[in-house]
C-alpha cells in the first residue's frame, strides 16, 4: 500500500495543464487571439501552442518515424487529437469553456477504415505516404501454389477485428519539474522509462541526459503505456513556464487520445494433405494503424512470422500491410497483432480438419513444432519447444469437454454447449533485432544489499521475479535487498516492458549481475564456486565444506558502494531478409486452451464456462504471478472475443464500452509446462502475451462447435452470432 501512482503526487506549486482536443477526425483550424481569454481569466498562466514547443513539435516510438505532434499544428488527424493546453491552477483553466476559444475550424472528410484507405481515389493522411500504407511485412518459404494444388484439402476464411482498449485502471498522470542546472525530471506512469526520457528531450529541446524520469507504480499497461502520451506535453510545457506542471487525464481523454489495438482484416488459406498434415499457408492481414505510426511497424513485421501459427509448415506467404486512416492512433496492445492473426489461423485449421474428419486436438498435436524443427522463418528450434506437452496437459480435459458437449446437446434445447481449442506460440522480445538489457547490484559496507534495475514495472510482477533471480543467483535472500527500479538516472536501460521479454531478457541480465557480484565475494574469500554465502551485519560469511571465512566489509574505507556485480544481456538474433528468412527471436512461448461453453442460438448471447490453459514458461520462477498472468490474459481475450469494441466518438467511456467483469470469468484451470530455455535465467521465458493469445481462438471455436456458425466479425457480439447461425442455417 506504500507505492505511488501518477496521480497521488506532485510539488506543492504544481500548475495543471489541461489539452484542448480536437471533436473532429480529419480538419484543419486556425487560431485567433487569445488575449480576451487572458482578461477574462487572469489566473491563467499560459495558452501553450505548437509554436511554443521549444524542441521539435514531434514524437514516435520509431527513430525515423516521428509522426504524431505533440500540438497539432492547423491540422487534425483524429478525433482527441490535443490542438492546445491550457497552463494554470486547476480551478482557473477548468472554467474556461470550449466556446471562449478562439478556434476557426474548416472540416475535411476522414478517412475511416481499412477499405477506404486503400481506395485509389482517397485522400493520403499524410503526405508522405500518399497510398496511406505505413509499412509492409512479409515471410515466404517453399512453393505456395504447388503446394495447395496438391493438398487433400484447402480451407480458406477472413476476420474483421475491431479497435480494442486497453481499459487499464489508472489513466495517465504524472508532472514535469524543471530543476535549477536546467535539468526537468519528470514522473508518471510508464512502460518505457529511457523512450520517455529521450521524446521529452526531442521536444523540450534539450539533451536526454537532461532529463530524468521517474516511473511511478503503474495501474495497469497492457502496451497502452508504450506510447508517450503526457510525457512531452508536461516537459514542454514545463520548460516554458519554468514551474512544475502536472497533468491527470480523465477516462473519456484517456480513451479518447490514446492508442488501442490495431483493427485488423485477415484473409487465409491453409492446405492440408490426408492425413492432416499442413502443407500450405498463405495469409494477407491489413492493419488499421490510426492518424499516426505508433508501433505499426512492430504489428506488421510481426505478425507474418507468426501468422501460420506454432505448426511445422514448409510452404508459406504471409503478407501484412500497416495503413493509415483518420481514427484513433492503434498501438502495442499484449500480442502486437498476433491475437488477431491467430484467430484466423487457428479457425482455418479447425475447418480444415473439419473437411478431413480429423479430431481438433489431434491435428494440432501431429503438426506441433518440435525440437529440431525449423519455423517459417528458416530458424531451426533447438529447446524449449514445449506446444506437444502443452496439448499433452488438455488431452483428458479435452475428451471430457467434448463428451459432456454431446450428453447437453443431445437434449437439442435453446443453449447449445461448444468446445473449442486455440493453440498460439510468441516470440519473446523485439522482432530481429537488437534486444538489450542490464542490471546492476551493489553491496555496501553496512552488509546491505541494492538491485538497481531499470526495468519498468507494470503490475505483471517483473520486480519481483528479477529480485528473486537475482537473489537465487548470488545466493542471498530477497530480504537483504534494497530495490531502485526505472530511475533513469539511477538504472541502466532494461528496454521496455514489453514483448514479454523482462523475466527472459532483464532477468538474465539480473542473473548475471547476481552471479557476478558473488564471483567476486568468492574471490575475496579465497573459496571455490559451491561456496555457501550469508550476511551477518557487515560481515559476509562464506562457507565451504566445514570451512568458514569471513568478508570483513567495514575494511573498505568507502561509505557507500564496498562491490558491485553487472550483467548485461542481449537475446542472440539474426535479420530477416526480404522474404524474411531469418532467427527473429532467441525463444519462443507456446500454449494451447481448449474452451467450453454454452450458445443461445435464439439470442446469440454466449457464456463462456470452462477455459483449462496449458503455457511452457521455460521455468515458472514465481508461479504465483505466471498464474495471476493468464488469469488476467484470459479475461482480456474473453473481452476481446465477445465484447470489446472501441469505436471513436461514441464509446469513450467505460458505460459503453464494456470489459469482463467478474461475472463473465469461466472457471479456470492452469497447467504449467516447463520446458527450459537454455538462455534463459533458470531456463524461464515469458508469459505476459502469451496468456491471452489462444483465448479468443479458442472461443470461437468453441461457438462454431456449438453452432455449425463461422464468426467472421470480432467481437462475436449476440446480433453477430445470431445472423451468422441464421446464415449457416439457410
Amino acid at each position: 500500500g506504500s507505492d505511488q501512482f501518477g496521480a497521488d503526487a506532485a510539488p506543492a506549486n504544481a500548475l495543471w495543464l489541461r489539452a484542448i482536443r480536437s471533436p473532429h477526425a480529419r480538419a484543419r483550424f486556425e487560431l485567433g487571439n487569445f488575449d480576451a481569454l487572458y482578461q477574462r481569466h487572469p489566473d491563467l498562466v499560459k495558452v501553450l501552442i505548437a509554436a511554443d514547443i521549444p524542441g521539435e513539435n514531434s514524437f514516435g516510438v520509431y527513430p525515423d518515424l516521428k509522426d504524431q505532434p505533440v500540438l497539432a499544428d492547423g491540422e487534425v488527424r483524429y478525433r482527441g487529437e490535443a490542438i492546445l493546453a491550457l497552463i494554470g491552477p486547476r480551478a482557473a483553466i477548468a472554467a474556461i469553456t470550449a466556446e471562449e476559444l478562439p478556434i476557426i475550424w474548416s472540416l475535411e472528410t476522414p478517412t475511416v477504415g481499412i477499405a477506404a484507405a486503400t481506395a485509389s481515389s482517397v485522400a493520403p493522411v499524410h503526405a508522405t505516404r500518399p497510398d496511406n500504407i505505413l509499412v509492409h511485412g512479409n515471410v515466404e518459404c517453399g512453393d505456395v501454389d504447388a503446394a495447395f494444388d496438391a493438398a487433400a484439402a484447402v480451407a480458406e476464411g477472413e476476420i474483421q477485428t475491431a479497435f480494442v482498449e486497453h481499459a487499464y485502471i489508472e489513466p495517465e498522470a504524472g508532472y514535469a519539474m524543471p530543476l535549477a542546472d536546467g535539468r526537468i525530471e519528470i514522473v508518471a506512469s510508464t512502460q518505457t522509462p529511457y523512450i520517455d526520457r529521450d521524446e521529452a528531450a526531442r521536444v523540450a529541446g534539450i539533451d536526454p541526459a537532461q532529463v530524468r524520469i521517474i516511473p511511478t507504480a503503474c495501474g495497469g499497461g497492457f502496451g497502452g503505456k508504450l506510447d508517450v502520451a503526457l510525457q512531452p506535453t508536461l516537459a514542454a510545457a514545463a520548460r516554458v513556464v519554468g514551474r512544475p506542471v502536472r497533468s491527470i487525464y480523465s477516462r473519456i481523454e484517456s480513451m479518447a487520445s490514446t492508442t488501442k489495438r490495431h483493427p485488423a482484416y485477415i484473409q487465409g488459406r491453409i492446405g492440408v494433405d490426408g492425413d492432416g498434415r499442413i502443407t500450405a499457408y498463405e495469409s494477407s492481414a491489413d492493419f488499421n494503424t490510426g492518424a499516426y505510426a505508433s508501433w505499426g511497424p512492430t504489428v506488421a513485421n510481426r505478425v507474418p512470422v507468426h501468422a501460420a501459427g506454432p505448426y511445422r509448415v514448409s510452404n508459406v506467404h504471409n503478407r501484412s500491410r500497416a495503413i493509415y486512416t483518420n481514427e484513433t492512433p492503434a498501438g502495442a496492445f499484449r500480442g502486437f497483432g498476433v491475437p488477431q492473426s491467430a484467430i484466423l489461423n487457428e479457425r482455418l485449421l479447425d475447418d480444415a480438419a473439419e473437411r478431413i474428419a480429423m479430431d481438433r486436438w489431434d491435428i494440432r498435436y501431429l503438426n506441433a513444432l518440435r525440437p529440431g524443427d525449423a519455423t517459417v522463418t528458416g530458424q531451426v528450434l533447438k529447446a524449449s519447444c514445449g506446444l506437444a506437452a502443452c496439448l499433452d496437459a488438455l488431452r483428458e480435459d479435452w475428451r471430457a469437454m467434448l463428451t459432456r458437449a454431446s450428453e447437453h446437446n443431445a437434449r437439442d434445447g435453446v443453449l447449445r454447449r461448444g468446445v473449442g481449442i486455440g493453440c498460439m506460440w510468441y516470440g519473446c522480445g523485439n522482432t530481429s533485432m537488437s534486444n538489450p538489457s542490464s542490471m546492476r547490484t551493489t553491496l555496501d559496507r553496512n552488509g546491505r544489499l541494492t538491485l538497481f534495475n531499470g526495468a519498468a514495472e507494470i503490475g505483471q510482477g517483473s520486480s519481483t521475479v528479477i529480485l528473486q533471480i537475482c537473489a537465487d543467483a548470488l545466493g542471498l535472500p530477497v530480504d537483504a535487498f534494497d530495490y531502485v527500479i526505472g530511475d533513469t538516472d539511477r538504472t541502466a536501460d532494461a528496454g521496455k516492458t514489453s514483448a514479454s521479454r523482462q523475466t527472459f531478457v532483464s532477468g538474465k541480465a539480473a542473473y548475471l549481475a547476481g552471479q557476478d557480484l558473488r564471483a567476486k565475494l568468492l574471490a575475496a574469500a579465497e573459496a571455490g564456486a559451491d561456496a555457501s554465502l550469508n550476511l551477518d551485519g557487515s560481515r559476509v560469511i562464506v562457507a565451504e565444506g566445514d570451512t568458514k571465512r569471513e568478508v570483513e566489509l567495514t575494511q573498505y574505507l568507502d561509505e557507500g558502494e564496498v562491490m558491485e556485480g553487472v550483467g548485461s544481456f542481449d537475446p542472440p538474433t539474426k535479420a530477416l531478409d526480404e522474404k524474411g528468412q531469418g532467427d527473429p527471436y532467441a525463444t519462443y512461448a507456446f500454449a494451447a486452451q481448449i474452451c467450453e461453453l454454452d450458445v443461445d442460438i435464439e439470442l446469440g448471447t454466449v457464456d463462456v464456462l470452462r477455459i483449462v490453459a496449458a503455457h511452457d514458461v521455460g521455468c515458472a520462477v514465481n508461479p504465483t504471478l505466471v498464474e495471476g498472468q493468464i488469469h488476467g490474459g484470459i479475461a482480456q481475450g474473453l473481452g476481446m472475443a465477445l465484447m470489446e469494441e472501441f469505436i471513436p466518438g461514441r464509446t469513450e467511456n467505460l458505460h459503453d464500452y464494456l470489459i469482463p467483469t467478474v461475472g463473465d470469468m469461466p472457471q479456470i484451470d492452469i497447467r504449467l509446462i516447463e520446458d527450459p530455455e537454455p538462455l534463459g535465467p533458470f531456463g524461464a521465458k515469458g508469459v505476459g502475451e502469451p496468456a491471452l493469445i489462444p483465448t479468443p481462438a479458442a472461443i470461437l471455436s468453441a461457438i462454431h462447435d456449438a453452432t455449425g456458425a463461422w464468426i467472421d466479425r470480432i467481437p462475436a457480439l449476440p446480433h453477430r452470432v445470431r445472423d451468422a447461425i441464421r446464415d449457416t442455417q439457410l
